[in-house]
């Protein structure tokens, strides 16, 4: 399964970033990425998406991407993370999850923000700091 999202998420390189979009090619952002490796590995989203603004985590006491990630894919150990697994990120120390990204290799991620199209880079310090979860997509 690992295999086979990688290879999807690859796919999407180039994409530009769209915020709240899922459309390779045209536009997405780092949650438009993961939901369309799960539309071309799985068919239709498992629920609707409510609209979101870029700094929609810091509205809410409630920590939506995590929950929604918990509720679609298997939970991981941050550490066992594999490439194909979704790794999420919070940016404050204390904060909720706001970013995702697919682990592309040990030390590299897949992901899309403002201002970048989907693209890899390395899984340094930076983001190693903030991961917050660690999730691997569903056996069909």
């Amino acid at each position: 399964m690992r295999t086979e999202v990688l290879a999807e998420a690859q796919s999407w390189i180039g994409t530009p970033y769209h915020h709240q979009m899922s459309v390779k090619g045209a536009g997405c952002d780092c949650l438009g990425l993961v939901r369309g490796v799960w539309r071309a590995l799985y068919g239709p989203e498992p629920e609707a998406l409510p609209p979101y603004a870029p700094d929609w985590s810091e509205r809410t006491p409630v920590d939506t991407l995590s929950e929604a990630a918990g509720r679609w894919l298997v939970p991981l150990d941050a550490s066992q993370a594999q490439p194909g697994d979704v790794l999420l990120f919070r940016y404050a120390t204390n904060g909720f999850a706001r970013h995702c990204a697919i682990l592309s290799a040990p030390d590299r991620i897949l992901h899309a923000w403002r201002g970048q199209s989907v693209c890899e880079t390395t899984l340094g310090s930076f983001w190693r700091r903030r991961i917050s979860g660690a999730y691997a997509f569903p056996q069909h």
